[in-house]
């Protein structure tokens, strides 16, 4: 199926891309970028053929800076966005970045009719709202990658510190994608087993293990200028979900309309059931009452910022 990317000339972009081209259930994807960046991308394209010929992967590669190129997609991606530095929270970004998710979010709906639309721009949790509105898509249609990435932090520093195969970790985080994540410590589970039933969980350290998830984009930013390879991974882990029709259940971002304690209009990371249409159905999570009150206030606070970022935009994409 033909998966493309809008902002296939930034990090995040050309990492994803390549990545997505090495599935096997993906026979093309497209490089959207703006018209000065499509030398760039034209070379990105042939230093990737010649990757997949060295893989004995047969996929198509195809930059352009023509959004009727959009046409036929299964998925489109958007990685684009204004560049953040170490020192800038992901809210930082929010209105500069709306206004280039409404106008791509409108490309799409006018290229790409039958697309689904995965959110990488952040915040993600708003940009995913915007994208919904501007696009006039259903919502099943247009989700955010924001907690899954965080979850696969998470899964890895867990297993790291009890030693044991990330396979075998069984935890999310969900609501933002930011300063008020909520890890489900109270479901989390080795092997089966609840964490807290493990010896190691004397010297686990929550607080220490959240900040950590919290701040993993920026310390990566930090040291190498831009987060790259983990949100790539999570991208095509997401899309060959997607096109397998697997029936899995991802931490995603989208749109809640009162499934989990009521909380309405507005998108937040919960676990879903993903398969070939997007969201299937908002798996319902069972919490504690300290993770359910900070998933109250993570709503609130998305709720705000939204608020807030879809009074800058223009009427049409209100509505």
């Amino acid at each position: 199926m033909k998966v493309s990317v809008i902002g296939a000339s930034g990090r995040v972009g050309k990492a994803a891309a390549f990545s997505l081209a090495e599935e096997s259930v993906v026979s093309e994807v497209v490089l959207l970028a703006r018209e000065k960046s499509l030398g760039r991308i034209q070379g990105e394209a042939l230093d990737m053929n010649d990757a997949m010929a060295a893989k004995d992967i047969r996929v198509a590669i195809t930059p352009s800076s023509n959004f009727e190129d959009l046409a036929g997609s299964k998925i489109v991606v958007i990685t684009a966005g204004a560049p953040r530095t170490s020192d800038m929270t992901r809210m930082d970004v929010a209105k500069p970045n709306a206004k280039i998710i409404a106008e791509y979010s409108r490309l799409i709906a006018k290229y790409a009719p039958e697309s689904i639309i995965l959110v990488i721009t952040n915040p993600v949790d708003v940009m995913t709202y915007v994208a919904y509105k501007a696009s006039g898509f259903p919502r099943s249609r247009v989700i955010g990658l924001g907690n899954h990435l965080d979850s696969l932090r998470l899964k890895n520093l867990i297993s790291k510190h009890f030693n044991i195969h990330v396979s075998e970790i069984h935890t999310r985080i969900i609501g933002e994608h930011g300063d008020h994540m909520v890890l489900l410590l109270s479901s989390t589970s080795i092997g089966g087993i609840l964490v807290k039933d493990f010896p190691q969980y004397q010297s686990f350290n929550v607080e220490t293990i959240v900040d950590k998830v919290k701040n993993a984009g920026s310390y990566v930013i930090n040291k190498k200028g831009a987060t790259e390879y983990g949100p790539a991974f999570a991208i095509s882990n997401t899309v060959k979900t997607i096109i397998n029709d697997e029936k899995r259940i991802l931490t995603l971002t989208t749109f809640l309309d009162g499934e989990i304690d009521e909380v309405s209009d507005v998108c937040l990371g919960v676990p879903v059931k993903l398969g070939i249409n997007g969201v299937e159905r908002v798996i319902s999570v069972k919490m504690n009452d300290n993770e359910l009150e900070d998933f109250k206030t993570a709503a609130r606070v998305v709720k705000k910022s939204t608020e807030e970022v879809m009074a800058s935009l223009d009427e049409d994409v209100k509505d």
